[in-house]
């Protein structure tokens, strides 16, 4: 059986799933839906239509489903969703979505997000993500599954983040990371490959090596980035990788795009 501290304030309607926890001065709002086996640690404030699924642990001070940091906010009635076995850490916050964003921010399972992370407004975080300490994201961000946002660093509006990138800390990025892409400096830079995240995924030495000579002749191969891109199109077929990268970097069209430094003055 799960318990709600006296010192708890749930108001009616809140759905509260079996077998969890709510801790001293937690505020859970009206329409809220709380699955099995979570446990509220104390001082967590939920609002807005905030669905969190089952097995989350949420530390003091989070705050999720309150509204959305947007000049186009009018007081609507948006949502926050967020999948199971996730781990909030303390002064988290996640914001509600925005009509014009689509209505609901979605965050991914088994994420683990470190004190002071923020989720922005209408942004789409995938599965077992990783945010380290102030990792934080602007509205409107896409972030693919087994992504890892070092401390301190920051992602602008509308960014896209693909699958299995590392984004090393204390890093603005301002523009979409490659699938497996590892970015880092103050105005985040490719610097190339995830190797470590893409071992982990079970990737052979065979399929690095095929990915790794993708990567060099459209990062660092002769000629500007747009005539090396129509070059690898046919690469495609050597690795679903690949095809992953080149998929993701033609559904950006004209989104700015991370590049390593020494491509910045080439476009």
């Amino acid at each position: 059986m799960g318990t709600i501290d006296p010192t708890a304030r749930v108001e009616d309607g809140a759905v509260i799933g079996e077998g969890t926890t709510i801790g001293p001065y937690c505020i859970i709002g009206p329409n809220v839906v709380i699955g099995a086996n979570c446990k509220l640690i104390a001082h967590v404030h939920v609002t807005a239509q905030t669905t969190i699924g089952d097995g989350c642990t949420i530390y003091p001070f989070v705050s999720l489903g309150t509204p959305p940091q947007s000049l186009s906010y009018k007081g609507e009635l948006t949502r926050l969703e967020i999948g199971a076995g996730c781990t909030i850490r303390e002064s988290t916050t996640m914001n509600a979505g925005t009509v014009a964003g689509g209505g609901v921010t979605r965050v991914g399972d088994r994420g683990y997000f470190m004190n002071c992370s923020h989720v922005g407004h209408d942004c789409l975080v995938g599965n077992d993500v990783i945010f380290a300490t102030s990792a934080t994201l602007g509205g409107h961000c896409e972030i693919g599954d087994f992504v890892f946002i070092g401390g301190l660093s920051a992602v602008h509006q509308f960014t896209r983040i693909g699958p299995q990138v590392m984004v090393g800390g204390v890093c603005g990025v301002r523009g979409d990371i490659i699938p497996f892409g590892l970015a880092n400096g103050q105005y985040a830079s490719l610097e190339g490959l995830n190797i470590i995240g893409m071992k982990r995924r079970k990737f052979t030495k065979e399929r690095l090596a095929k990915v790794r000579a993708f990567y060099q002749k459209l990062f660092h191969g002769p000629g500007v980035f747009a005539e090396r891109l129509n070059a690898v199109q046919p690469m495609a077929r050597e690795d679903p990788a690949i095809a992953e990268i080149l998929t993701f970097i033609a559904q950006g069209k004209h989104r700015p795009l991370c590049l390593p430094a020494s491509e910045g003055n080439k476009q």
